[in-house]
This record gives C-alpha cells, structure tokens and sequence, in this order.
C-alpha cells in the first residue's frame, strides 16, 4: 500500500504545488489539501487545516508550500505532533528525515526552481528516520511541546 501523503499550499505555492502534484501522482497516494486556484488565501488556514488531516490519521505526511515556506513553517510548527522542516536542497531534506523524523516538508513556491524542487520532494519521500541516537531527541522535543 502507497503511503498518503497530502499537499497543501497557499496561493503563493500554488504554481509550484500543482508541477509536485503532477510529478508524484504515479509515485505515491497523493491528497490534495488545497487551495485550488492563486486567488489570494490566508495560509494559517490552508496549512493548519492540512496539519489536522495529518495528527488525525487521514495521511502519513504532508508537502506543505507557501510563497517563501516561512509562513507555512511557523504555522505547521505550531501543531504539537508535526515536525516540519522548511528545506532548501537535497541535503537538508534528507536530513530532516534521517536525524529528524519529519512528518512534513515545506517549500517555497517563489524561491525554489522546479527541478529543484521535484529532486527535494523525491529525496524526502525516499528517506528513512535512522532512530538510534535520534530517537531520544525527537522524544525530547515531543516532551518540551506538550504544554
């Protein structure tokens, strides 16, 4: 079974959310979170809304895009349960699933090539929680942000 994974983005990610959705549709279960259109939306809405679909079950991680990935980072941070990683390259995408256990990407629709992107994606999809070592981190983090 394809792991789901939604995506969601406001409109200044929109451009970029809808080339990810078309690369990945053959690749994983892919749910589109909205919004639908670059008519002007509020991202705290958009983002947090797909963060609730995430902690209640109804996918296993989220692609999450705004103009810079900034907004959209605060905000998926700001839901206890989700670790969100704002990334910028192959490098850090696949670190914060290795040593970070990221259960969301955040991207920047208007400061991210395409190519680029779809690489980041593909990276953060393909990579695996190493646990050992990085396990009682993320336990301690979980702890830290239950208040």
């Amino acid at each position: 079974m394809k792991e789901k994974i939604g995506i969601a983005s406001d409109h200044g990610g929109f451009d970029l959310k809808e080339v990810i959705r078309k690369d990945l549709t053959d690749k994983v279960d892919l749910i589109d979170l909205g919004t639908f259109s670059t008519e002007s939306v509020d991202y705290p809405t958009v983002i947090g809304n797909a963060c609730k679909d995430l902690l209640a079950g109804k996918v296993d991680r989220l692609i999450l895009l705004c103009g810079t990935g900034i907004g959209a980072s605060i905000t998926a941070n700001r839901y206890h349960g989700i670790r969100a990683a704002l990334v910028h390259d192959e490098f850090t995408a696949e670190m914060s699933r290795r040593h970070n256990n990221s259960n969301a990407i955040v991207l920047g629709g208007r400061v991210l090539g395409v190519d680029l992107a779809k690489r980041i994606v593909d990276k953060w999809l393909v990579t695996d929680f190493e646990a050992g070592r990085h396990e009682k981190r993320i336990n301690l983090i979980e702890e830290i942000t239950k208040s």
